[in-house]
């Protein structure tokens, strides 16, 4: 089992005629991902370079080929706009990779997924990946090991990190998440949670917070709360972080007391997660979890 992709999963890249779209969709198609369509508005009826058909519309795209899954190259001030059509047309999984999407198009775009079935991973965020079946977005699947470790991250550069050590180890993943670490998103550490907590095969959860938001705080009194238990380890970026400074993703802005490194990481410690002292450390702190909790 994996979460939200598998081998069965039908893509859509939305800008796939675009430089980031058409180099991605080479690297996702090399990796053995199923992209049924692109989208293109004015270049409906051509093909790309990997003969994969474009449409105008992602709406005649799901009628032409059956996909149930997007992923958004488009350029910032008009990527909220795509998401939206995705939501609109029905689409189930929806990953904006964008960055610099403006919190204000965010906002209607986030009403529409609360009112919708749509699940979004993003803005600003580098995919998904479950290995060994299907990538969409832009992490490096060279570094992924079918294993049975869930990862969710609010860090880009960090996921690759966690992913390289737990496959260096023998873990490996069940699927990898980084859901972005914009203020306004789709997908929260909750959401992901859940599933890899009723997810059979992910047997333990590696997940990577940053100062900023109290998404990590409320993730921990998930974890407290919930029936299901399994090892959960994290790292939380930013305990060296200058007091009173912005830094970073546009999500990391920190409120008095709130948002800080030190309050997630008490906050996690109590719900029993098991804390990584550094980023090379998270590997080993996910194993250490999963051999005490599982004597």
């Amino acid at each position: 089992m994996s979460i939200l992709i598998n081998k069965d999963t039908k893509l859509i890249v939305q800008g796939i005629t675009g430089k980031e779209g058409a180099f991605h969709t080479k690297q996702m198609v090399t990796y053995g991902t199923q992209i049924s369509a692109g989208v293109t508005p004015g270049k409906g009826g051509q093909k790309d370079v990997n003969n994969i058909p474009i449409f105008n519309t992602v709406a005649e795209a799901i009628t032409e080929t059956g996909v149930n899954s997007s992923v958004i190259f488009v350029p910032p001030s008009f990527a909220a706009d795509a998401c939206m059509e995705a939501i609109n047309a029905g689409i189930n999984l929806l990953v904006c990779i964008t960055e610099g999407i403006p919190t204000m198009d965010m906002v209607p775009l986030k009403k529409a997924l609360d009112n919708s079935h749509t699940r979004m991973i993003g803005p600003n965020c580098p995919g998904i990946i479950t290995p060994g079946e299907c990538k969409i977005g832009i992490m490096p699947g060279f570094i992924h090991q079918k294993g049975k470790i869930g990862i969710v991250s609010r860090s880009g550069t960090l996921t690759y990190e966690a992913i390289w050590q737990t496959s260096q180890i023998g873990l490996g993943q069940t699927t990898s998440v980084g859901i972005g670490g914009d203020p306004v998103h789709g997908m929260s550490f909750i959401d992901c949670l859940n599933l890899f907590l009723k997810d059979e095969e992910t047997e333990g959860i590696l997940m990577i917070g940053e100062i900023g938001g109290t998404a990590e705080e409320a993730a921990a009194k998930f974890i407290e709360s919930s029936s299901i238990k399994k090892p959960i380890s994290a790292f939380i970026a930013g305990v060296s972080a200058p007091k009173g400074k912005r830094m970073g993703h546009a999500g990391a802005i920190v409120s008095g007391n709130k948002g800080t490194a030190q309050s997630k990481i008490d906050a996690l410690s109590y719900a029993g997660v098991y804390i990584a002292p550094s980023p090379a450390k998270m590997g080993d702190t996910m194993l250490k979890a999963m051999q005490e909790l599982n004597r």
